[in-house]
């Protein structure tokens, strides 16, 4: 495990700075998750440690390889100073152990929904997994491995995702850019989905 998760998390410093805070938390079964706060100007990220230590498999399957399957890394960004946005730690962690707990394999697309705010008086209570690449690039690790793909999340509001589901995420996308929305506010709205 440690001899993936040091150079993950030298990836994420080198994409995203040095973390000003870190927590830890453990889940029954399962590996420690941390999740690492980085501060960048009027916008501050979470990232997930400790997801890709393990492969994703088909809970369907009974013979996962252990070594072979999709690792993933969760990255939510946020703006800064407009809502108590810290509260979202514990929330990652359980995002991120969804694939050890529920047998989840998260991909871009995917809809992960926590049943609760993400943090106190947020208007989102699930995520949408976007494309990797953008923001930290994936980590190729030695072969059989696959690469560590660091996932950005896109917080919905209930109506966004019962429109998702209905649409599919690149409409969903679609309508984001089209609208012009501000997808790191806190505190936003749901975009028009008339």
């Amino acid at each position: 495990m440690a001899e993936i998760l040091a150079p993950v998390e030298a990836r994420l410093r080198a994409a995203l700075g040095e973390p000003d805070a870190r927590a830890a938390v453990t889940f029954l079964g399962t590996d420690r998750i941390e999740v690492l706060r980085f501060i960048d100007g009027d916008v501050v990220r979470y990232a997930t440690l400790g997801m890709s230590a393990q492969p994703m498999a088909d809970p369907s399957d009974p013979f996962a390889d252990p070594v072979k399957g999709p690792r993933a890394e969760l990255v939510l960004s946020v703006r800064a100073g407009l809502a108590d946005t810290d509260q979202v730690l514990r929330k990652l962690a359980v995002l991120a152990a969804s694939p050890q707990v529920e047998g989840v394999i998260v991909a871009p697309g995917a809809s992960l929904d926590l049943g609760e705010p993400l943090w106190p008086g947020a208007p989102f209570s699930s995520v949408l997994v976007a494309e990797p690449g953008g923001l930290v690039e994936d980590l190729e690790l030695e072969a059989p491995m696959e690469a560590v793909r660091f996932l950005p999340l896109l917080p919905m509001t209930p109506n966004e995702a019962a429109w998702k589901r209905v649409r599919g995420a690149q409409e969903l996308q679609e309508r984001w850019l089209s609208r012009g929305t501000d997808l790191r506010d806190p505190l936003r709205a749901s975009v028009a989905l008339d």
